[in-house]
Formats: structure tokens, C-alpha cells, sequence
């Protein structure tokens, strides 16, 4: 009889068992969670600076950013912009009072061209700024134009859905046109955008996008909207690039200077 060991005895092995699923493996349905993109939020800095003051900044930017591709010739391209408010002015009193939270809707061209139209919208939350587009045709911006929001029935893009229920339950509706020529230089870090607008003027009350009629000034001569984007800060080295001893950082809206025509 052999003597008696401590050691344990041996557990006996684990059958592995093998579930079947009640259907074929390639018919079973996953539910797929739906997920949104989060808008792409930006700093946005804004500056009155005269025309030397902009003369200086070019030419310091100019060594160190690149000129936004879609400049013509001279370096510059053409924005007109039609903005929509509700009956209640919505847009108005909501950045006069500084609201935290405040949306601008408008459809924008450039160069007078109708080869880009975009129907955008543009988001204010705190210190922070995004926007959402989606593109129009030449027809759906005429109909837009003239307070037409059917134009916009089937368009697939949701922004174009939320502009159509703004038009009939909020009875949001074009109300000025803004126009500028801006010269934009642009660097890799942070998203950086600094960008110059000159020759601030608006329709008054035209509402025809495509007019190529005269404009109204609606800022002194030789005064130039310097504006600098970037994503989450600004590099240091472009900070030292835009010093400029008289700009004045201000809550400065092309949107809300232009409707000032028309009271």
C-alpha cells in the first residue's frame, strides 16, 4: 500500500462547451449606435486696425504663413453673405446682450460666383465658436433669398432641415447683405487663421445675392477687420507677429454693423 501523500488530487479537465447561436452567425443583427460628430470649436479674436497697421502685419505674415490658396491675384477674394434673423431679432438681441449661447444663420458666396454657395450656420457657446455648412444650389439660394423655405424640402443635410424649421415655426428670414474682401494667411499650427477684411459694406435693404449692384460703406475708409483663429491657443511665434500698439481687441459683428442701415 503506498503512503499516504498531501498533495491534492487532480481536478478533472473542463469540458469546453460550445454555444450555437440560435441563428446563422452572418445573420445576426448588431444594432449600430448612432454617433454624432462633435462640431469643430475655435478661438476667434477680433480687431479695428487702420490701413498702415495692416500694411505691416501683411508683410510680417506673408514671410511666415501662407496665402490662403483661394486668393486672386491681388491676393484677396471677394465675401457676400446673407443673413437671416427671426420677426423677434432674434440674432440682434442676442449679441447685444452678450448671450453665452447665440446662433447667425446666412448663405455665402464668393467673387460673385455660383459655383460654391453655402447655407451656414454659425455657433457662439462662451469663448468658443464653430460652424456647420452644408451646399446650395443657384436656385434653392434664389428661392432662400426671397423667404422661400420650401426651397429647401429633401435637401438630405441636416443643417438644412433646422434652417427650414427656424423659416416656418420661428419665421426666420433674410434680412442684409454683408460684403468684404478678405486676405487670409494660414498656418498648420492650431488651425491658425489670420485674416484681414477690408471694404466692410452691406446692400442695406437688398436681399438679391447676385446683384452686382452698388453697396453702402459701412465703416470709415482705410479701417481693416483683423481677425485670428486657431484651434485650442496661439502659437507663441504668431502672437509675436501680430503685435500691433494700436489694435484694440473688441466684440466686433460685420453682421450687426451692417443692420444698422436699415433703422
Amino acid at each position: 500500500m503506498p503512503p499516504p501523500t498531501n498533495r491534492p488530487a487532480p481536478r478533472a479537465p473542463r469540458r469546453k462547451v460550445k454555444i450555437q447561436p440560435s441563428v446563422p452567425t452572418n445573420d445576426i443583427l448588431v444594432p449600430q449606435r448612432r454617433i454624432i460628430t462633435p462640431p469643430a470649436y475655435r478661438h476667434e479674436q477680433k480687431y479695428y486696425i487702420t490701413f498702415g497697421e495692416y500694411w505691416l502685419l501683411r508683410q510680417r505674415l506673408s514671410r511666415a504663413l501662407r496665402l490662403d490658396p483661394n486668393a486672386n491675384e491681388n491676393g484677396e477674394y471677394q465675401i457676400r453673405s446673407l443673413y437671416f434673423d427671426d420677426m423677434t431679432e432674434s440674432s440682434v438681441k442676442t449679441k447685444i446682450g452678450g448671450d453665452n449661447e447665440r446662433e447667425k444663420i446666412r448663405i455665402r458666396i464668393y467673387n460673385m460666383s455660383d459655383s460654391v454657395i453655402k447655407l451656414e450656420s454659425k455657433l457662439k457657446t462662451g469663448q468658443y465658436i464653430s460652424k456647420r455648412s452644408c451646399a446650395l444650389t443657384r436656385e434653392q439660394a434664389d428661392a432662400l433669398s426671397a423667404g422661400d423655405a420650401a426651397a429647401l424640402l429633401g435637401h438630405p443635410d441636416p443643417l438644412a432641415k433646422h434652417v427650414y424649421r427656424l423659416m416656418r415655426m420661428q419665421l426666420l428670414r433674410p434680412v442684409v447683405l454683408v460684403d468684404y474682401y478678405r486676405e487670409a494667411y494660414l498656418h498648420p499650427a492650431e488651425n491658425v487663421r489670420v485674416t484681414f477684411d477690408k471694404e466692410l459694406s452691406t446692400g442695406v435693404f437688398r436681399k438679391d445675392l447676385f446683384n452686382n449692384g452698388p453697396m453702402a460703406p459701412a465703416l470709415d475708409k482705410g479701417v481693416v477687420v483683423l481677425e485670428v483663429k486657431f484651434a485650442k491657443f496661439l502659437p507663441g511665434f504668431i502672437q509675436c507677429l501680430i503685435q500691433c500698439e494700436g489694435a484694440q481687441r473688441l466684440a466686433i459683428s460685420k453682421y450687426l454693423i451692417c443692420r444698422k442701415f436699415e433703422s
